[in-house]
């Protein structure tokens, strides 16, 4: 994989470029490729963003969210797009089966393949050009950077702030999470300057769910809620008759781990939820234990050190059974 500086001039003429992300896109995945989207649509780039999955409904507001495709309600369109483009960005992913069904279709593909991403472990051999920076608070910085770096200062809109800020405060745990350094404040600060309305942001992303989701956390907190103290752990298992009681789509679970974490003792903090094809964990951390290091050795997984996912394929009563067992060998680490 060759420095994303090497890659900039390819931008000076007119491209077709397809924008893609991980399956299932957070704030994170949907807001730095909308605000790259937007940067390059600006700059007279042909530009399709591509979606493996759907996605949240608290994202539905964010500009631009109307033009990107679907792949699995859009398959033959987005293998079409795929084939003609000249430029495909890899965008919040660094390996590609995060992207479900797509992954075959992006390994294939012949278009310069760019990687913009701050997980651990990147399959740099499947990229021409990119960068991967685990320093990085969320890849929406680095977008901002990328934005930067190629000259584009400047064309900062508030649609690309908007996009940008959303990705940022999410993955940041609305700035408290230590990768939230200096570098990231000096950006918001630039992006205020677009005149965009932050306090909007939060409302759209925090504040829009419906009564039957809030039940749902009552409910799981109640019922579905472990702590194990002997090992400063927390952990929560979510069935998929739950599910269906509360009505729960696509993003009412998310950020549902952090609550474990808020129990005073508590550093780590893990989920499980039935999602019928497979289980799928999401693991948090305080401190120096590395929950990316844990989910690539035990689930299946990966992602930061303090925050990572997984999966299983046995049910949720044995996975959780395996939980508990290889928990275990960390009893020190955990103290």
């Amino acid at each position: 994989m060759q420095l994303i500086s090497e890659f900039y001039p390819l931008l000076k003429t007119p491209r077709n470029i397809v924008i893609t992300m991980h399956q299932k896109p957070d704030g994170d995945a949907m807001g730095s490729t909308l605000g790259l989207y937007h940067f390059l649509h600006n700059s007279g780039h042909q530009v399709t963003v591509i979606s493996p999955t759907n996605w949240a409904d608290f994202l539905d507001w964010m500009p631009g969210v109307d033009k990107v495709l679907n792949f699995e309600a859009n398959k033959e369109k987005c293998l079409a797009l795929l084939d003609n483009a000249e430029i495909l960005f890899c965008l919040d992913f660094n390996i590609f089966h995060r992207t479900k069904h797509l992954a075959p279709h992006l390994a294939s593909a012949k278009a310069i393949k760019v990687l913009i991403d701050h997980h651990e472990q990147p399959d740099e051999v499947n990229f021409h050009y990119g960068i991967s920076d685990t320093g990085k608070s969320s890849t929406c910085e680095m977008v901002y950077d990328f934005i930067m770096e190629a000259g584009g200062r400047d064309e900062l809109t508030q649609d690309i702030a908007t996009c940008i800020y959303t990705g940022t405060m999410t993955d940041t745990g609305s700035f408290r999470f230590p990768a939230t350094k200096a570098s990231v404040h000096r950006m918001i600060a630039e992006l205020k300057d677009t005149g965009f309305d932050h306090t909007a942001v939060h409302n759209h992303v925090y504040d829009n769910f419906m009564e039957s989701r809030l039940r749902f956390i009552g409910f799981a907190l109640l019922n579905r809620m472990e702590v194990l103290y002997e090992y400063n752990t927390a952990i929560m298992y979510i069935h998929q008759a739950d599910l269906q009681k509360y009505h729960i789509k696509t993003g009412d679970t998310e950020g549902l781990v952090n609550y474990l974490l808020t129990i005073k003792g508590i550093r780590f903090g893990a989920i499980v939820i039935d999602r019928t094809e497979e289980r799928k964990w999401s693991f948090r951390s305080k401190g120096g234990f590395d929950v990316n290091q844990f989910a690539r050795k035990h689930f299946e997984g990966g992602g930061h050190a303090n925050a990572s996912g997984g999966r299983s394929d046995e049910s949720v009563e044995k996975t959780v059974e395996k939980f508990k067992q290889v928990i275990q060998a960390y009893k020190t680490q955990l103290q």
